[in-house]
């Protein structure tokens, strides 16, 4: 499952990162040996050598029992929705993680977040009603209106959630209103391919003028 989400960013970006996610999922012990601050249900591990980059993606067992059981491919539902997001959370993170590290492009985790937040907004409304403002209407207040965070976030992790998230409503907004409102989904494809290759500050910047 994890493979097929890979696929469906890279194809969605038109980037390659010539890696298999499959190949770097770590369990629960390995992750836990590397010693982590935080241990949530799914993170990116990410350690920067002299040369190059070591990434681990943990992704709770449980989650990944689920969408086994309850393919998100075959439809998603209150069944699987929480599962999905958080595994195409993790695939979003490794996936721009490496395109960043291809391009000799540094990445900040507010970067990855943000990049995240946007993936589940597009992923979810490319897997059910792409030309729906009602879906994406529903989406958007489900995704951003009221988040809840981990409680134990430090307060820098907590405010990076929050930009985050709060940038990526107001993209998921420019979105409908300029692209599934009149069903003009090339276009939105070529709008998200041209954000995706964007620095975090040209990102952000990009946001303002669309809000």
């Amino acid at each position: 499952m994890l493979g097929r989400v890979q696929r469906g960013i890279e194809e969605m970006y038109r980037v390659a990162t010539g890696v298999d996610v499959q190949d770097f999922v770590v369990n629960e012990q390995a992750r836990d040996n590397l010693g982590p601050s935080r241990r949530p249900r799914e993170q990116l591990l990410i350690h920067q050598g002299d040369d190059e980059v070591a990434l681990g993606l943990f992704i709770d067992a449980q989650v990944l029992a689920n969408l086994e059981r309850h393919d998100p491919g075959r439809g998603l539902g209150e069944h699987n929705f929480g599962d999905f997001l958080l595994a195409l959370e993790g695939v979003s993170h490794f996936v721009y993680a490496v395109f960043c590290a291809n391009h000799a492009r540094a990445v900040s985790a507010l970067e990855l977040e943000l990049q995240a937040e946007v993936d589940k907004y597009v992923t979810c409304l490319l897997m059910s009603e792409p030309g729906s403002t009602r879906v994406s209407a529903a989406l958007r207040r489900r995704l951003f209106s009221e988040p809840s965070y981990e409680l134990d976030l430090d307060a820098d992790e907590a405010l990076r959630y929050q930009v985050a998230n709060d940038n990526a409503r107001r993209y998921a907004t420019y979105l409908e209103t300029r692209f599934v409102t009149p069903r003009r989904l090339p276009a939105m494809l070529t709008e998200l391919r041209r954000f995706y290759r964007r620095s975090l500050p040209a990102k952000l910047e990009a946001i303002a003028r669309a809000a």
